[in-house]
């Protein structure tokens, strides 16, 4: 038979400023979710080319991670108000006065779960209560956004190399100084692109033409 451990609470660790170590104590939930999903997006952006039924897709970048779970909590039982923990969780999502933001957690449950993440959004339903209006039972649905510094990103993706040249595909009455000054913000960088492409005209430019744009260093 294998071995599937012992029973482990889904945990929620507050860092520092600095994001890297503990601040108080874990929030330990209740009831682990019953599920939970995670979505990531990755941001292509179109480039349209006269004459073509589809766009060139230049990818940009990736966006983060999204965790979403909801919680169950439940302390009719013992006649306790949930409002602790769930007043616990909630300041996740609100400015913590000496980091002047919410923090950053790491969100872990056993050797299946660990993100480091910040709190995006809360909804909390009570839906049972003690005479006095004290809530004793209730869910909230939770959503979590990756936290990832570059530190973290080349320590876990390597770069194996510093070439960040990008691709662009001419338009219609583009010119070098142009296209210069929506990748660079700046017109006159237009010879590097007319160095690394060897062109000798920057104003009559084909469209359809694959350039390329080297970085600035």
């Amino acid at each position: 038979m294998a071995d599937v451990g012992s029973f482990q609470r889904m945990s929620i660790q507050p860092l520092d400023g600095n994001n890297a170590a503990p601040k108080g104590q874990a929030i330990t939930v209740m009831f682990n979710p019953t599920n939970y999903k995670i979505s990531k997006d990755s941001t292509w952006k179109e480039q349209n080319v006269q004459g073509y039924d589809t766009p060139i897709l230049e990818w940009t970048s990736g966006q983060p991670e999204e965790l979403e779970f909801e919680l169950f909590f439940d302390g009719y039982e013992k006649g306790e108000s949930i409002r602790k923990i769930t007043d616990s969780i909630e300041k996740l999502a609100l400015c913590d006065g000496e980091i002047h933001r919410p923090p950053v957690c790491i969100l872990t449950w056993g050797k299946g779960l660990s993100m480091k993440c910040v709190l995006k959004r809360f909804d909390l339903t009570f839906s049972l209560f003690l005479q006095d209006g004290t809530p004793v039972r209730g869910k909230m649905m939770t959503k979590w956004t990756e936290f990832s510094t570059t530190a973290d990103q080349e320590k876990s993706t390597p770069r194996h190399s510093a070439d960040h040249t990008k691709r662009r595909i001419v338009k219609q009455g583009d010119t070098l100084a142009n296209i210069a000054a929506k990748e660079y913000d700046d017109p006159s960088q237009w010879r590097m692109i007319a160095d690394a492409n060897g062109i000798d005209d920057p104003i009559h430019l084909e469209p359809g033409r694959e350039l390329l744009i080297p970085p600035i260093i």
